[in-house]
This record gives structure tokens, C-alpha cells and sequence, in this order.
């Protein structure tokens, strides 16, 4: 009897020690946003969580906590230096989020954290003015070429998708363009808009309010957009140009397999949930989910363009 008591005792100590998965989450999950509210990336995390809670269910509490600055990077830094217990994850911005580790010091790389999930792929366009005497891409890219350096290209800011979308049409094309960085995607549109630079490049999302301002000449994807349908990609019209902006939620490196496991199969869950779905549609987000692997993966390879285009034409 004192054996069988005593090893009872052991069994109850243990699994007081080491508390069940199934209590997972015990407290609030933080989802870490790097950029100010009422943001792209922002309302992407308040939906997620939205429904985050639903799919993790037993009453799970997910907050967001927007740490802006820095470009995204002091959020960033936050979810890559957190404790990897699955109470702090946070949005991840591709390529924007590894560019940053290539003009600054930065305490986080891609081997930083553990990619749990991707839900949104906003493609970049080649996109003018709807005045532009360019009315196709080979229009543009005819005029690049026969007088190179004339054509200016307005971006958002230099080190991120426009930047580098700017950089492979170029390079596929074989033309120069003349790269004239604003302070943000709003200035970007004006100044493209008033005809004071003859043409940018610019996210789909960015660009589906304004179509009686501004003529999309090309979708930078493997495949049409539903929300411009009637827009070709760059590869249909012969040049193999692939980028875009994509939003996921990652979590520190190191996070033990079984949390991973349990929060990659719930944001899979909400990915499936229609009223998600209709939600995201109406915010203009277009969707492409992929998780684990397939995530770190894309990661992997938007590092490498990142890396490529700094170590060719460094933009600080």
C-alpha cells in the first residue's frame, strides 16, 4: 500500500511539474504587429485574431500589440527575441521584414523564427496614370529601352517589394529605369497620379480603389487576380517577374514542436472559416495561405532576392 501510495504521489507531482498541452493557452497570446493600427498589416492581425480565438477555443484570448518604428523592424525584433512559449507571436512582412536585416543592424535573421502561417499575398503591378500615353507593359518597356534612364519608376520607399519589383522588370526587360522612392505608398500613388513620375510599381491592393485614376499595365503573380481579372501577369506577357507583399504570423524560433503543431493546425482552421474568408475579401486582402514549411520556405526565398538585388545595387 505505501509502495502503490508513493508512486501515485510521484504521477501527481509530475503532471503538476509538466501541465497537459490541452491547457494551452493558460494566458492572452500577444500577436506582435510592427507597424501602427488601422495599417494593411494591422487589420490582417485583428482578423486573424478574431477568429484565432474560435479555432483555438476553451476561451483562448489573442490581443494585438502594435509596436511601430523603424520600419517594422522594432516588431520584429520583439517576436524574434521573445521566450518561445507560444504567448508571443506576431505578423511577418515578406521581403520587408529580411530587408531590413541587409541596410541596418538587425538582432534577428531568417533563422530567427518559427514560420507558422501565411495568409495574405498582395502582388505588385506595373501600374501609370490612366492619362500615360502607355496603355500596354511592352508600350513602357519599348520606351524604357530606347532611351534608357528617361522612364522614372515611383516606389513606396527603397528595400522592399516595389523596390525590388522595380529591379526585375528591369532586369527581365533588359531596360533602366530611373527609381524615385517616396515616403510611402499614399505619396507613391499621388505623385503617379499628377503624372510627376511616369510610372510605378505598387501593390494590387493599393491600387483597386483608384481605377479610374490609375491603368495596371501588369500583375507581378503566376496567375490573374480575381480582384483585376482583366489585368495580364508580366509572365503572360513574356517576362518571368514574380513579387508581392505577403503577411503571415511567425513565432520565435525554437518553439516547441507540440504548441507549433496546435497553433498551425488553428490558423489553418481560421483560414478555412468562411465568414474569415468574406472578411478578408472585403478588406481588399488577397489570400494565399500556406503554413509551416512551405512559409519558411517562401522566406528562405525572398531573402535570397533580398540579398541579391543589396549585394548588386545596395539602396543605403
Amino acid at each position: 500500500m505505501k509502495r502503490t501510495f508513493a508512486v501515485a504521489a510521484l504521477l501527481a507531482a509530475s503532471t503538476l511539474a509538466f501541465p497537459a498541452l490541452a491547457e494551452y493557452p493558460e494566458k492572452p497570446i500577444e500577436i506582435v504587429v510592427g507597424y501602427s493600427a488601422g495599417g494593411g498589416t494591422d487589420v490582417m492581425a485583428r482578423a486573424v485574431a478574431k477568429y484565432f480565438e474560435t479555432a483555438l477555443g476553451n476561451g483562448a484570448s489573442v490581443v494585438v500589440k502594435n509596436m511601430p518604428g523603424a520600419g517594422g523592424q522594432i516588431g520584429f525584433t520583439e517576436v524574434a527575441k521573445a521566450k518561445p512559449d507560444g504567448y508571443t507571436l506576431g505578423t511577418f512582412n515578406l521581403p520587408a521584414a529580411l530587408a531590413l536585416t541587409y541596410d541596418r543592424k538587425a538582432d534577428y535573421d531568417a533563422s530567427s523564427f518559427t514560420y507558422l502561417a501565411n495568409f495574405v499575398e498582395d502582388p505588385n503591378t506595373v501600374v501609370v496614370s490612366a492619362t500615360s500615353e502607355f496603355e500596354t507593359l511592352d508600350q513602357l518597356l519599348t520606351a524604357a529601352k530606347a532611351d534608357p534612364g528617361a522612364i522614372t519608376m515611383g516606389l513606396s520607399a527603397l528595400g522592399g517589394n516595389d523596390h525590388f519589383a522595380a529591379n526585375m522588370i528591369s532586369d527581365a526587360a533588359g531596360v533602366e529605369f530611373t527609381l524615385v522612392p517616396f515616403k510611402g505608398a499614399s505619396m507613391a500613388r499621388t505623385a503617379l497620379m499628377g503624372q510627376h513620375v511616369a510610372a510605378g510599381t505598387m501593390t494590387l491592393s493599393q491600387t483597386v480603389s483608384f481605377k479610374d485614376d490609375l491603368r495596371v499595365l501588369a500583375v507581378l503573380s503566376d496567375k490573374r487576380s480575381s480582384f483585376r481579372p482583366d489585368v495580364p501577369t508580366a509572365r503572360e506577357l513574356g517576362y518571368d517577374v514574380k513579387m508581392s507583399s505577403l503577411r503571415g504570423i511567425v513565432a520565435p524560433a525554437g518553439l516547441p514542436a507540440e504548441i507549433t503543431e496546435k497553433l498551425r493546425k488553428a490558423l489553418t482552421d481560421v483560414n478555412a472559416m468562411e465568414d474569415f474568408q468574406s472578411m478578408m475579401a472585403k478588406q481588399g486582402n488577397p489570400m494565399s495561405f500556406v503554413a509551416g514549411k512551405d512559409f519558411e520556405d517562401i522566406a528562405t526565398q525572398q531573402n535570397e532576392v533580398a540579398k541579391g538585388i543589396w549585394e548588386k545595387t545596395p539602396w543605403r
